[in-house]
């Protein structure tokens, strides 16, 4: 039985797109070019120009369809949570190709025309919800506001993981979002939440693995 036309449209831009996502990692938006991701998805211009009509198109395509395959890790809503979360993203930078182009595209979307920060803000409220969370359990200091405390976050994460994009090619970044942890909680959260909370590098390594 022939595959029937929508399906085979979905697919083929499911191909573009991480064809494109691809290009974009490895060379970003400057260096990529259609040429380059239609030899990368074994598609022809006719069907490339189909589904998306310029780079650009493209570039937004990535950039915010960077968390469509993610799930958030297990557990239930609070701190530890967030913190679980934080690790999961340094897992998905390392090995999650469509997630790395859109976080880079994101960095670079002056190139291609865009002031956007939308990728930004969705991470910000998945972060507050979780700061919402802890705060019905008493686990947050009084004086947090949780949607600040999501978007400082965000702001932390983000140069924490370009800093080390830079210095070890993302190698390092489970260490570095720890010390961020130890250095950020203090400010933030009660002592006895403090106490139960795992920051280390054996719990980044677990998250990982659960990620695989």
């Amino acid at each position: 039985m022939a595959e029937p036309k929508q399906e085979r449209a979905v697919k083929t831009r499911a191909i573009i797109l991480r064809a494109a996502a691809e290009v974009f990692d490895e060379f970003g938006f400057s260096g990529a070019s259609i040429s380059k991701i239609m030899k990368r998805a074994g598609m022809t211009q006719g069907g490339m120009y189909f589904h998306f009509k310029s780079k650009e198109a493209l570039a937004l395509a990535v950039m915010t369809s960077q968390a469509d395959d993610l799930a958030l890790p297990p557990g239930p809503d609070g701190l530890q949570r967030v913190i679980d979360i934080t690790f999961d993203l340094a897992y998905q930078l390392q090995h999650n190709t469509l997630f790395r182009a859109g976080v880079r595209l994101a960095v670079e979307q002056g190139e291609f025309g865009l002031q956007d920060d939308s990728a930004y803000q969705q991470w910000a409220d998945v972060f507050a919800a979780q700061f919402r969370a802890a705060r019905a359990t008493g686990d947050l200091l009084p004086e947090v506001d949780e949607d600040e405390l999501g978007r400082v976050l965000v702001g932390a994460y983000s140069g924490t993981q370009l800093f080390s994009q830079i210095s070890s090619g993302r190698a390092d970044l489970p260490e570095r979002i720890t010390s961020l942890w130890r250095y950020l909680l203090p400010g933030v959260a009660t002592a006895e939440a403090r106490a139960g909370l795992r920051t280390d590098a054996a719990r980044a390594e677990l998250v990982g693995k659960a990620s695989r």
